[in-house]
């Protein structure tokens, strides 16, 4: 009797531990980039508990990544990190079956997106922006004059310009696939070249202006933007938008604008994929359609100000963010959009190499 009632418990604890499982969901996202109540809202319409963590840089969350056993079933790679992570094996195919909401989404962006993971199979877009310059107003145009037209990398990349810019704050992302590319196309070289010149023509340029940057770093430069701790910030599209609106909030006089430079800047998308070790795959899909729903997608946008591949959610993203042509670029600033290109292993290193010289400056 006795071992048959602890069978019995054995039996119960274990059912009890695949339903708690089976009603925990964990997420590993970039910061500041849900709605408050994302996470909430889903929870209430699924009864599935969410654990959520966050990472500032691809280079973070490849790592965990390739790793493997993570522990995650719904993480957020953007599009060319994906596509090597998928020739890795590190993502499970999605079963389109449980993702009704699919239908929502924006065709023609779709396609875009299926450049680094074909038909689509095993991610969708969660939101997408570009790589350009977030900046105070008011600081610049006081150091620069109130005639300088800030429409170009110059602000960043020209020392002349730049060095006059350094006692009010200057960032850049801690991110060498992004900013190496950004100062090569500056230089009018071909952003996605994996020439070893090229590379490190550009990191000789980074390098140029390395005196003149207060720090590289992927997340800080949204508050300090917001406070006028810093004027100047290489930064993704959504994240100035956010100090923008915390600027606005806090009424501090303090005013940020965003540019897509006009020689062109990096297009990226950010996609929703199921680790193929995840603890909870039927939850993940649950999520990834929760979040595909018109109104909860419109909601994330209208919080974190990026755009987003719904098309069903458009009539519900407020005018303000659709009609910006930094969050929807117009059909000039998409000509000179680039998508990034997935780079060999030797190249991956040398661009490491690179960076770590031009953020040491040795």
């Amino acid at each position: 009797m006795k071992y048959r009632i602890s069978l019995a418990v054995a039996t119960l604890i274990a059912a009890n531990a695949a339903y708690a499982q089976d009603n925990v969901l964990h997420v590993y996202n970039w910061s500041d980039y849900i709605a408050e109540d994302t996470l909430e809202k889903f929870t209430d319409a699924t009864g599935i508990e969410v654990t959520y963590d966050v990472y500032d840089s691809n280079e973070v969350l490849e790592a965990k990544m390739l790793a493997g056993h993570s522990g995650y079933d719904v993480v957020v790679p953007t599009s060319d990190f994906m596509q090597r992570q998928i020739a890795a094996g590190v993502y499970m195919p999605l079963d389109k079956s449980k993702l009704p909401n699919l239908a929502n989404m924006d065709p023609a962006l779709m396609a875009n997106a299926a450049r680094y993971d074909p038909d689509n199979e095993h991610a969708v877009i969660y939101m997408w922006g570009t790589t350009g310059i977030g900046y105070n107003v008011g600081a610049v145009a006081e150091r620069l004059g109130e005639d300088y037209e800030v429409d170009s990398w110059s602000l960043v990349f020209d020392p002349e310009v730049v060095s006059k810019l350094a006692d009010c704050g200057v960032s850049m992302l801690d991110a060498p696939s992004e900013m190496i590319p950004a100062a090569m196309n500056y230089l009018g070289l071909d952003p996605v070249s994996t020439d070893p010149d090229d590379l490190k023509a550009g990191a000789e340029l980074l390098e140029s202006v390395r005196p003149y940057i207060r720090y590289f770093h992927s997340s800080q430069y949204i508050s300090d933007l917001a406070n006028g701790d810093t004027c100047v910030a290489v930064g993704w599209s959504g994240d100035v938008f956010q100090a923008q609106a915390r600027a606005d909030e806090a009424e501090n006089g303090v005013e940020i604008a965003y540019i897509i430079p006009k020689e062109g800047a990096l297009q990226w998308f950010d996609m929703m994929a199921i680790p193929a070790d995840a603890p909870n795959p039927d939850a993940a899909h649950a999520f990834i359609n929760f979040v595909m729903d018109a109104q909860i997608t419109a909601d994330i946008t209208n919080y974190v100000w990026y755009a987003n591949g719904n098309a069903a959610s458009m009539p519900l993203v407020d005018e303000e963010i659709t009609s910006d042509p930094g969050i929807f670029p117009s059909e000039e600033a998409k000509a000179n959009l680039w998508a990034a290109k997935v780079n060999d292993a030797r190249t991956d290193r040398l661009i490491t190499r690179l960076w770590t010289a031009v953020k040491t400056g040795q």
